[in-house]
């Protein structure tokens, strides 16, 4: 799974990045600090069964921060937008063409309004255009790769779209949702520009749906436009932020500063030499970020992302299911990442196509029961796949 951090130039984006998987991408109060691609690893965050069955775990693949398990998952940082990128304006199809391999989005917004939609500084530009903007440059980037191909698919079943769209990971049934969806033909295609607008756009929120990271909600203005922003976009996930001070707390805590888990509403001071300069930074943090809003909204959005776009779940394999163990006695090594629906075959899978192939059963180790090939996984599973590959 990859989760893709979006927005226009100069809003955050990579001090989010940076903040989600402390890689150091290049941050400047200027646009287009973004040109490559920033890959890493950010983590979702999700209650381990360890307290619950008794067991000191041993991770492996992830991490536990007492009782707490922060599980891997793959996250990029592309280059900022600008209005009309699809007709090459800024970087142009470069940014979109980085989307590519992205199962959902995280967009990026200025919330106090203090950079217009280039990324310049400004005193006031509505974010709710940021919003707007990010969904008609992709729409029209959809639209731009159907009919760079239409001499090709027109008259043909909606099919030969899935197998355009495919590269865009964008699903067949997605493709024929959004056809229905709008009454447009799948038989034989005969679209207008009009409907394979439309269609783009149905398309891309199906295929690539996006949460709102409302970031810089520290500053002044950033709460009455985040206010704002709710009321206009009803339904949509949108999530108070400041990328700043998670990376500040992040980089505290690793150099041994402050003890701090992604996601907590709270920090415990450890150094007693820490300067005065940061300790006033950490307080501020404390108190206009962490209490006023429940945390940075870095991790919310992380796990909003995984949990509630891309509908995963955490399931635990294990060899011995008395001991909840592999074959060395590591109790919970591994946490695995599926999508919601998967079964005990696609565990097996995931761990190991030979297993897969040679699956027999899966033991519940909770109950000890024998579960076969149609159970389908819940989350905080803790599972024995029984293959007789093994």
């Amino acid at each position: 799974m990859l989760i893709g951090v979006v927005g226009k130039t100069n809003t955050g984006k990579s001090t989010f990045f940076a903040a989600a998987t402390l890689v150091d991408a290049k941050i400047a109060p200027f646009p287009f600090t973004t040109i490559e691609p920033n890959l890493g690893k950010a983590y979702v965050r999700s209650p381990c069964p360890c307290k619950e069955l008794g067991v000191k775990c041993a991770p492996r693949n992830s991490l536990c921060e007492n009782g707490t398990r922060l599980i891997p998952i793959d996250l990029i940082d592309v280059a900022g937008l600008v209005p009309d990128a699809h007709l090459g304006k800024g970087l142009g199809l470069k940014f979109l063409d980085d989307l590519r391999a992205a199962d959902a989005l995280i967009q990026v917004v200025d919330v106090s309004g203090t950079t217009d939609s280039e990324g310049n500084p400004t005193d006031f530009y509505d974010p709710a255009n940021e919003i707007i903007f990010l969904e008609e440059e992709m729409s029209h980037w959809i639209a731009s790769i159907i009919k760079r191909s239409w001499s090709k698919i027109k008259g043909k079943g909606v099919d030969s779209i899935s197998g355009l769209l495919s590269g865009l990971k964008m699903k067949e049934e997605d493709v024929k949702r959004a056809a229905t969806k709008l009454f447009l033909s799948t038989e034989e295609i005969n679209w207008s520009n009009k409907d394979i607008l439309a269609f783009s756009r149905e398309v891309r929120n199906v295929s690539k749906p996006i949460l709102i990271a409302a970031n810089k909600i520290d500053l002044p203005s950033g709460e009455k436009n985040y206010e704002s922003l709710k009321e206009k976009f009803k339904g949509r996930i949108i999530i108070p932020t400041c990328a700043e001070a998670e990376l500040a707390l992040r980089r505290a805590d690793k150099q041994g500063s402050i003890h701090y888990v992604p996601g907590d509403a709270d920090f415990k001071i450890i150094s007693s030499d820490m300067p005065e300069r940061q300790l006033s930074a950490l307080n501020f943090i404390k108190e206009k970020v962490l209490k006023k809003y429940g945390g940075t909204g870095v991790q919310g959005l992380i796990n909003r992302a995984a949990f509630d776009l891309l509908n995963l779940i955490v399931v635990y394999p294990v060899e011995d299911e008395g001991k909840y163990a592999d074959h060395f006695g590591n109790a919970l090594p591994d946490a695995i990442l599926l999508r919601k629906g998967s079964t005990a075959p696609d565990l097996a899978a995931k761990i190991h196509t030979d297993l897969a192939q040679g699956f027999i059963c899966a033991i519940n180790a909770r109950t000890r029961m024998r579960v076969g090939k149609e159970y389908v996984l819940k989350n905080c599973d803790v599972l024995k796949i029984v293959s007789s590959t093994r």
